[in-house]
């Protein structure tokens, strides 16, 4: 007497059918040789895969472009994982496993879609968040450069208070004698020399990386983007000073 085989959504009985086929050595072939390293194989190479996605759209660590490359190579060893655990669960049936490997693979570019639209949403939301607390902070930097200013023409004011008007010569000479000895005193102003202000950091609209722009050839070190015009003209009044 025979046995029908279950239907590939009744997964227990399957399994179970698959199992016995298996072990039973007056029927042909060993499914399991098949079907569990073609399930490993698929199950690695999609985690990899999700892993490559999440370095790629959320973290920022790979390239778009090479993180893509890396998917489409990986994307056959799936494909064969997922065509060798379908033939072994469909028992060599070929038009069968062919079926389930379509209907699977479709699923899992869809699932894997809907993933990489989710870490694009998200990578560019935190990446929003970064831009404006660098732009928070950036705005409350600019206080201490502008009194930085200040705080240069008090110096220079403190430079001018150091002369003392009034001090002419001082003569000496004696009472009695004819000779008259005279002792000329002139002033002596010392300047001390003030050096200029350090250039403040500044940080990247972009990434949000704090960074001295005139250090960096004007441009970020972290995320490579160059320094914009105004945050560069600011960058360059630091330097630079308007004379006093």
């Amino acid at each position: 007497m025979t046995t029908s085989k279950p239907g590939a959504l009744q997964v227990r009985a399957r399994a179970n059918h698959v199992v016995d086929h298996h072990y039973d050595d007056a029927k042909p072939g060993k499914p399991l040789y098949l079907l569990i390293p073609g399930g490993l194989v698929a199950l690695a190479a999609l985690a990899v895969e999700i892993f490559i996605a999440y370095q790629t759209w959320i973290t920022g660590t790979l390239d778009s472009s090479t993180g893509i490359v890396l998917m489409l190579l990986l994307a056959p060893f799936y494909i064969g994982g997922v065509f060798l655990f379908c033939y072994g669960y469909e028992l060599y049936d070929l038009p069968r496993a062919l079926r389930d490997t379509a209907i699977i693979v479709f699923i899992t570019v869809a699932a894997v879609a809907i993933i990489a639209v989710l870490f694009v949403v998200l990578g560019a939301m935190s990446g929003g968040g970064e831009r404006r607390s660098g732009s928070s902070r950036r705005s409350s930097a600019s206080g201490p450069s502008l009194s930085g200013g200040g705080s240069g023409g008090g110096g220079g004011g403190g430079i001018g208070g150091g002369y003392f008007p009034g001090m002419g010569p001082i003569f000496l000479g004696s009472l009695g004698g004819p000779t008259t000895t005279r002792v000329e005193t002139r002033e002596v102003v010392h300047e001390v020399p003030v050096e200029p202000p350090k250039p403040q950091p500044i940080n990247c609209p972009y990434c949000g990386r704090a960074y001295v722009p005139a250090d960096n050839q004007y441009a970020c070190p972290n995320c490579g983007a160059a320094t914009p015009d105004d945050l560069r003209a600011q960058s360059e009044s630091q330097l630079n000073p308007p004379p006093s």
